[in-house]
């Protein structure tokens, strides 16, 4: 029997309040009105950005529903949708395309004005779509994927190859998509260069390969924690460093390392003293340092402006500098076509039930990424 039109009844991991764990409920999803999609999920990733709602270091409204990175089965859509039909396989986007603001305009633009960056929580007609014990729950980063059934607008959702397993494409709806690009499109790493990641968690180990598939021919990894290095080393940093090992400076350290020829520099911690590391890593004269890392809100930056006058180039970027609705299906193409592994990156495989232990793993450092199964 069709569920289209009708509330569906499902399982939610809701988040009633600040710093309060995952609570497995049953939801109310209502039918996606004029221009949305309602998406059945069948994986998604436990992302960091997912933790910053819970500890407050990112502005969401509470009872929320996170979780922004996934696969899913389109189950009905709303009037007026073109781009996707019921049955299609999808990657909802937390970073929407409609094609019409002056970002999507732009070939070199990819911060859609639909993006949720202030934690509103709810749809273009300022309105949810889940209730739960009669209450609303507010939605997360324009797609709430903890939960068995989701409704994003249309500008939030693409459709991938019916082919794609959703427990590893689901990567590709933020954490590897940002790391990837960070090298590929945004820094655009030319083959030969040398390369410094600050950071070697996920999105750390995406901007490794990222480089490495660039051509760049050394690839150093930087962390405190020395167990990152052998998986670092796995996607193709040539060499791993721990700044606790040194006295001076790292960029000093990294200067002496290559003979003063590090061409790119990523911050893939979003801490302020690294990003400013990360900047006089890179040559004064033609280096270029890519702020990753989502920096905490709310906080100012000071640094010396000679870093940027003799040359240097400072850039931030968002999923990586893609355009979502556009190049999320091209990277699925290339995962299908064995272009990168994201094998590499998935350390754990939970069910639904076990949400709370995938984030107690996340906080211990003992996951890269875990993949949550519906």
């Amino acid at each position: 029997m069709s569920s289209a039109g009708k509330v569906i009844k499902c399982k939610a991991a809701v988040l009633w309040g600040l710093k309060q764990p995952f609570s497995i409920e049953e939801v109310e999803v209502a039918p996606p009105k004029a221009c949305e999609v309602r998406i059945k999920i069948l994986a998604t990733g436990i992302c960091r950005t997912d933790e910053h709602a819970i500890s407050g270091a990112m502005t969401t409204k509470f009872p929320v529903i996170v979780g922004h990175e996934a696969t899913g089965i389109v189950e009905s859509i709303g009037e007026g949708v073109t781009s996707v039909k019921p049955g299609d396989k999808v990657i909802p986007l937390f970073l929407p395309q409609c094609g019409k603001c002056s970002s999507c305009i732009n070939p070199n633009g990819n911060l859609c004005v639909k993006a949720d960056v202030t934690g509103k929580g709810v749809l273009s007609d300022g309105t949810t779509r889940f209730t739960c014990k009669g209450k609303p729950v507010y939605h997360f980063m324009n797609t709430s994927t903890f939960s068995e059934y989701t409704v994003v607008d249309e500008s939030s959702v693409t459709k991938i190859d019916a082919n794609a397993p959703p427990e590893k494409v689901c990567l590709i709806g933020c954490g590897f998509s940002t790391g990837y690009g960070a090298a590929m499109k945004t820094a655009k790493v030319t083959p030969g260069s040398t390369c410094a990641v600050f950071g070697l968690g996920g999105v750390g180990l995406s901007v490794i390969m990222g480089c490495k598939s660039a051509g760049a021919s050394r690839i150093i990894g930087i962390d405190l924690n020395k167990s990152k290095f052998e998986k670092a080393k796995a996607v193709g940093a040539t060499e791993c460093i721990s700044p606790k090992d040194y006295t001076k400076p790292i960029s000093e350290v990294l200067s002496e390392m290559t003979d003063n020829s590090v061409g790119y520099t990523f911050e893939v911690v979003g801490r302020l003293e690294t990003m400013i590391d990360a900047l006089a890593s890179c040559h004064l004269s033609y280096g270029t340092s890519v702020v990753v890392g989502a920096p905490p809100s709310s906080k100012m930056l000071t640094y010396d402006p000679m870093l940027l006058f003799t040359g240097r180039t400072w850039k931030g970027c968002v999923f990586g500098g893609w355009k979502s609705k556009d190049d999320v299906p091209k990277l699925v193409s290339d995962f299908l076509a064995k272009k990168f592994d994201l094998d590499q990156l998935i350390t754990h495989v939970l069910h639904f039930k076990d949400i709370n232990e995938g984030f107690e793993l996340l906080s211990q450092g003992k996951s890269i990424r875990s993949v949550i199964l519906m």
